[in-house]
């Protein structure tokens, strides 16, 4: 458990990358304050379940389905994903009955995205990047794709939020492992095999987000129902919370308003 206070409600904290590990979060379960219990999730064979003893040999094999066994673990939980974590998320469209709501951090509906980061990459090019590649592709390991992540650092802050978002990537624990179950199961093929049609859910970016495009949640109507609240952070890239955690909290602070809301229909799924 990451954090504990009063409330009913049980906060599953995913992360992206893949391979960051679930340590990439404490800041911002540090920042939304939400009520109730918060806990970071690692799934099998990434982050502090890298080194669990009896792992299974195959510890990809599940993702992200395992992410179900998580949501079953407590009663009234909402699921955050941030990036990667939520596409995770939206992959596993058995959860929408396990969950009492979920936000959507930095993340996308389908792997469109790709493609709009690629031009700009392309367009705004980093040469500690191409350096940093080219030591991955000749020796691809947790060091080398640290060492890859943190020379892409200029695309995932602001300039205001760089020196602090380098270091919240400096002090995590990467697993080269992740990213390469990643490009061969998941990154390419992904698209979200479920909405929610009635669970309270956020879907909060940063307005300068460089790496997943934002506009792709607007183009897909099953985003765009009264129960979806959107939060565009401005000044905030690809982890808001660095660079704007008040309006992170206060987006956050409205989705806990809804779903302490009086019910005014038959409880939604996951709503125990």
């Amino acid at each position: 458990m990451a954090r504990s206070g009063t409330g009913r409600w049980n906060w599953l904290f995913v992360p992206g990358g893949p391979g960051l590990g679930s340590q990439s979060l404490e800041s911002l379960v540090e920042v939304v304050r939400v009520p109730g219990s918060a806990w970071l999730v690692d799934l099998p064979g990434d982050g502090s379940n890298r080194t669990l003893p009896n792992r299974a040999t195959d510890p990809f094999a599940g993702w992200p389905d395992v992410l179900v066994e998580a949501a079953q673990a407590l009663d009234d939980v909402v699921m955050v994903g941030h990036s990667t974590g939520a596409m995770f998320m939206l992959s596993v469209p058995e959860l929408e009955a396990h969950l009492a709501g979920m936000a959507l951090v930095s993340s996308a509906p389908h792997a469109g995205w790709q493609a709009a980061f690629a031009h700009y990459a392309h367009d705004h090019p980093l040469p500690a990047v191409d350096a940093a590649a080219q030591r991955y592709a000749a020796c691809p390991d947790d060091r080398s794709l640290r060492d890859l992540t943190l020379a892409a650092a200029p695309w995932n802050f602001t300039e205001r939020g760089l020196a602090r978002g380098r270091a919240l990537l400096e002090g995590l624990a990467y697993n080269h492992d992740a990213v390469v179950w990643a490009d061969a199961h998941f990154d390419d093929t992904y698209r979200a095999r479920w909405s929610p049609h009635t669970l309270e859910t956020l879907v909060v970016s940063g307005a300068q987000d460089r790496v997943v495009a934002q506009h792709l949640w607007q183009e897909d109507p099953a985003f765009t129902r009264p129960n979806i609240l959107h939060r565009r952070i401005e000044g905030a890239a690809h982890f808001p919370w660095i660079e704007s955690p008040e309006a992170v909290r206060a987006a956050f602070a409205d989705l806990t308003d809804r779903l302490n809301a009086p019910a005014t229909q038959e409880t939604a799924p996951g709503g125990r």
